[in-house]
């Protein structure tokens, strides 16, 4: 992918999963990253994986936390210069259930991880330099896109989650570009509760008759932060292996 090599990332939420992909994928294309996560031992992990510090550093703590968030932009300047581009990856989904019955502490605790801490990422990121051919991707969910029965309120948040896109890309044009993804079940541990029972059966109600990879979200971000995505800005980059266009989700 054009534009990538040189560049310093951030990766919130990046210990496994989507966020590790991506984060493996930007390496892979010659960038280097600061990954984040809660847990500082499988963090430590991550980064030996990716390489070690000559391309990756990671700063464990939480995503709502502005004092980890300060941390973590002065820690990626020092040891690679001025952040370029800023994966906001960080969610929980601590719910199951109808809405009618979701504990309302619960749901500000949903909405401040995974949209409160997405804009102050951003924030944080635009006041340590982010600017000129900056890139940001947000990661959504399907979920965000129609009703999400037992998540529902997962959903809503990542609903605001394309919405805050859509504003920020007007916003900060053209200076800097946001965009988002928008995975169906992705093989995570994140995800496992939606298909561990039953891996072939969910499954098989894809068009494509398999699940997401990491590596499939991974790769799609990486191209949304590159210079051949360099006309888009604004959009939801849909990644469902075709189910949201085959009413498997009805």
């Amino acid at each position: 992918m054009r534009g990538l090599q040189g560049k310093v990332a951030l990766v919130t939420g990046a210990s496994r999963g989507i966020g590790f992909a991506a984060a493996e994928r930007l390496v892979a294309e010659g960038a280097r990253v600061a990954i984040t996560a809660r847990k500082a031992e499988p963090l430590a992990a991550a980064v030996e994986a990716l390489g070690g510090p000559d391309v990756a550093i990671g700063v464990a703590g939480r995503a709502d936390d502005a004092a980890h968030r300060d941390e973590v932009l002065a820690r990626v300047t020092e040891a690679f210069g001025p952040l370029d581009l800023l994966v906001n990856n960080t969610g929980i989904n601590p719910a199951y259930g109808p809405l009618a019955d979701l504990d309302l502490d619960v749901a500000r605790k949903i909405t401040e991880t995974n949209v409160v801490s997405t804009l102050a990422w951003t924030q944080a990121s635009l006041r340590a330099g982010l600017a000129d051919g900056g890139a940001v991707v947000n990661v959504s969910s399907i979920a965000g896109l129609q009703p999400a029965p037992g998540i529902a309120f997962y959903g809503v948040t990542k609903a605001a989650l394309i919405q805050l896109t859509e504003s920020l890309a007007i916003e900060l044009a053209p200076a800097v570009r946001v965009n988002a993804v928008a995975p169906a079940v992705v093989k995570t541990q994140f995800a496992q509760a939606l298909y561990a029972h039953d891996e072939e059966g969910v499954a098989s109600r894809y068009p494509l008759r398999r699940l997401g990879r990491p590596d499939d979200v991974g790769a799609a971000i990486a191209f949304l932060l590159s210079d051949d995505a360099s006309w888009i800005t604004g959009q939801t980059l849909v990644l469902d292996g075709g189910i949201t266009r085959s009413g498997g989700l009805g």
